[in-house]
């Protein structure tokens, strides 16, 4: 499957090659590709703020390279490179990467400089972070790409239709995707019919950035609006719902794209069975539930702007809500799988002394 899959692949959403980060701009999805240059990390930073680059995981794998970028301009300006990553990190997080995965990236990277082998060349080993982060990322979606399918199958192995909401693929990551890289290997495994996806408002990653990504690779997908989700469901004959995350709390509670927990409890109503599929990083064992909020995450910047306002009347916007853990039968990580995520699951698939 893990061969099938990387063959298979037509999606990306950005590539490090020879020192330059080129970004594709999902702003302008799917109506033309247009790739951007970054050089620095003012670049990538602008990037973020402005909403060119969607997707957790792939801000992350950026912001890594971005810091190579900025440590290569100081060296080059004989100023103090190391002290630099931490003013990059900070630009890095006011354009919009989480504080907390900010301080987990710069800790990464700063370990790495403290076990360099001598005469190792800073900046190669800092690079070579970089990559290996985003060579993990691709390594963990092609794990939970298997995974997903295997369930899949196991609950029903003739052809289905899905359900998907945002964009959980490739664009959000550093290739093949979370929930959509389950679409891709249902579609390999000759087990999808069809992918019904809604339009994913306000930011409509579901319209723009899933949908062109599934006709990219000559996958049968289908657009609803958001509002028509559950009439799909019980209409189309839904087996699963497949969707991923931005945060999963430590009882199972799901952040995800707004839209995500009517998604479920219109799956739950009528017998579609919910997997949430995201990496294990996404779990955050000190945020006891969802209901603590994830505030870390602020809003985010939006790609687009789908409407306008009308004078005087308020608008309630969200980016996120909190899907709870009791409506999610299938948590699908890099780790292994597990059934009606509670505490005790998610503490015992993180525990340091687990193989995987």
């Amino acid at each position: 499957m893990r061969e099938r899959l990387l063959a298979a692949e037509q999606v990306v959403g950005f590539v490090w090659r020879e020192g330059v980060l080129h970004v594709l701009d999902q702003r302008r999805l799917p109506g033309e590709q247009v790739w951007q240059a970054c050089h620095s990390v003012s670049a990538v930073a602008a990037v973020l703020a402005e909403g060119a680059l969607l997707g957790a995981a792939a801000r992350l794998i950026c912001s890594g390279y971005a810091l190579v970028l900025g440590a290569r301009q100081r060296v080059d300006e004989g100023a103090d490179w190391r002290a630099g990553l931490q003013v990059d990190r900070d630009a890095l997080c006011a354009a919009g990467l989480p504080p907390q995965e900010g301080e987990r990236l710069l800790a990464r990277m700063q370990q790495r400089l403290a076990v360099m082998k001598p005469g190792a060349q800073a900046l190669a080993v800092l690079e070579d972070e970089a990559r290996g982060a985003h060579q993990r990322d691709r390594e963990a979606n092609l794990a939970m790409a298997q995974l997903g399918v295997e369930l899949i199958r196991g609950f029903q192995g003739n052809l289905q239709n899905l359900v998907s909401f945002g964009c959980a693929g490739a664009l959000a990551g550093g290739g093949i995707g979370t929930a959509l890289g389950v679409v891709r290997a249902a579609q390999l495994e000759g087990l999808l019919e069809r992918c019904y996806l809604g339009e994913s408002r306000p930011s409509l990653e579901g319209a723009h950035l899933a949908a062109w990504e599934l006709q990219r690779e000559g996958i049968a997908a289908a657009l609803s609006a958001d509002a028509a989700l559950a009439h799909v469901m019980k209409e189309r004959g839904i087996t699963w719902a497949v969707v991923g995350a931005e945060r999963i709390a430590a009882n199972g509670d799901v952040l995800a794209v707004i839209g995500t927990y009517q998604l479920a409890v219109a799956a739950m109503h009528h017998g579609v069975r919910l997997m949430v599929v995201a990496p294990s990083a996404l779990i955050d064992l000190q945020q006891e539930s969802g209901e603590e909020g994830f505030h870390d995450l602020g809003h985010g910047p939006l790609a687009y702007s789908p409407h306008e306002r009308i004078k005087g009347v308020d608008e309630v916007a969200p980016r996120y809500d909190v899907t709870p853990g009791d409506l999610v039968d299938f948590l699908v990580t890099e780790r292994g799988v597990i059934e009606r995520p509670d505490a005790a699951k998610l503490t015992q698939l993180m525990c340091r002394k687990r193989l995987h």
